[in-house]
C-alpha cells in the first residue's frame, strides 16, 4: 500500500464519497463521514457564495461534536472540491474560506494550479486532483498535488475513457503515494477490487444519490434504482467536457440520446450560476446496476461493509496457485 499522509492514514473503511454537482451537501457529507468514508461536496454547491462558510461550520462544528461523543470511534474526514477552472469566479473566495476553516482534503478538478496546492498545504491540508489519464496524474504531481484519483471509463460526471486496469497499472509504475480509482464503484467488492488493482482507495458517487441524505429529486433517486449501465449515455453537450448521463433525463429534456450533437469545448463554464444543465440532465457512472433501493448513507455504507468481508473472505479461500 502506499504512504499515506494525515489525514489519510486511520480511515476505518477505504472508500471516498465523491463530490456531487448540486446534490452533495452538508447533510450528506457529514452522513457520509460518521459512518466512516471521506464525505464531500463541491464549493460550488454553496450558492450563493457567502453560504460556503456556514456549510464549512455547520460541518466542523457537526464531526467535532461526533468525534468528542465517540472518541474510541472518529469519523472520517471531509473533502471540498475546488473546480480549477478559468470559468470559476468563486475560485480564491472558496479557497480562502477552505484554508481558514482548515478543510481537511482538497479535491482539485479540470485543472491544476500550483497556489492551490501550497493553499492547502499552509494548515497540513490534503490535495487529491482528479486525472483522466497518465499524462494529466504527472502534470498534477509536479505541480504539488499529494494525491490522485485515477478517474476511469464508467465514472459518474466528467470521466474519462480509460479501462481502470490500464489507468492505475500506468500510474503506479511511477508513483506511490495516495491513490484513489473512480469508475462504476458501487458495492463492497468492487472496493476490494479497487484495492486489488493498486489503488488506496475507491471513490464512491453515483450511488450515494440515492442516499436519504442526497440533495436529489425524488425522481432523480429513483432513476439510479431503476437504471443500469445500459442506460448511460457519454457526452460533450450539456458542458462542454465529455461526463456520463442517464438516458431518462435527457429524453425527457426533448433529446434523443442517441443522437446528441457534439459541444464546443471552448464554451465550457464552471462559474456563478451555470448549474441548469445538472438539474435537467442527470449525471450518473456505470455501475448503478448494483444500487437496489433508496436507503439511508449509514445503511448503505454498512451494506459496503459487509459486501467488503464476503468478497474477502471469498479470495482468501482461493488456492494459492
Amino acid at each position: 500500500m502506499s504512504r499515506l499522509p494525515s489525514p489519510l492514514n486511520n480511515l476505518r473503511f477505504p472508500v471516498i464519497g465523491s463530490p456531487l454537482f448540486i446534490i452533495s451537501n452538508p447533510k450528506l457529507a457529514i452522513a457520509q463521514c460518521i459512518a466512516g468514508v471521506v464525505g464531500s461536496m463541491p464549493a460550488l454547491n454553496a450558492r450563493p457564495a457567502e453560504l460556503l462558510e456556514a456549510w464549512l461550520i455547520e460541518i466542523t462544528d457537526a464531526l467535532a461534536a461526533y468525534n468528542q461523543a465517540h472518541p474510541d470511534h472518529p469519523a472520517a474526514p471531509f473533502a471540498i472540491n475546488q473546480i480549477v477552472h478559468k470559468s470559476n469566479d468563486r475560485l480564491e473566495h472558496d479557497m480562502a474560506l477552505c484554508v481558514k476553516y482548515k478543510v481537511p482534503i482538497i479535491i482539485t478538478s479540470l485543472g491544476a494550479r500550483e497556489d492551490i496546492n501550497i493553499a492547502a498545504h499552509s494548515y497540513g491540508g490534503v490535495v487529491l486532483h482528479d486525472v483522466i489519464n497518465n499524462k494529466f496524474a504527472h502534470k498534477a504531481i509536479e505541480k504539488g498535488a499529494d494525491g490522485l484519483i485515477a478517474v476511469a471509463a464508467g465514472a459518474g460526471g466528467h470521466a474519462g475513457v480509460k479501462s481502470p486496469f490500464a489507468l492505475i497499472q500506468e500510474i503506479r509504475q511511477w508513483f506511490d503515494g495516495p491513490l484513489v480509482l473512480s469508475g462504476a464503484i458501487a458495492s463492497g467488492s468492487a472496493v476490494l477490487a479497487a484495492q486489488a488493482m493498486g489503488a488506496d482507495f475507491a471513490y464512491i458517487g453515483s450511488a450515494f444519490i440515492a442516499t436519504q441524505e442526497a440533495r436529489a429529486s425524488e425522481a432523480y433517486k429513483q432513476a439510479i434504482v431503476d437504471a443500469n449501465s445500459d442506460d448511460i449515455v457519454y457526452s460533450n453537450l450539456f458542458t462542454g467536457v465529455h461526463g456520463n448521463y442517464l438516458a431518462p433525463s435527457i429524453r425527457n429534456a426533448g433529446l434523443d440520446p442517441e443522437h446528441l450533437p457534439e459541444s464546443d469545448p471552448s464554451k465550457m463554464n464552471f462559474g456563478g450560476d451555470k448549474s441548469k444543465a445538472w438539474k435537467d440532465i442527470w449525471g450518473c457512472g456505470q455501475g448503478i446496476g448494483a444500487v437496489t433501493q433508496i436507503q439511508s448513507t449509514a445503511d448503505y455504507v454498512a451494506q459496503l461493509k459487509r459486501e467488503y468481508a464476503t468478497a474477502r473472505e471469498r479470495l482468501l479461500a482461493l488456492p494459492i496457485i
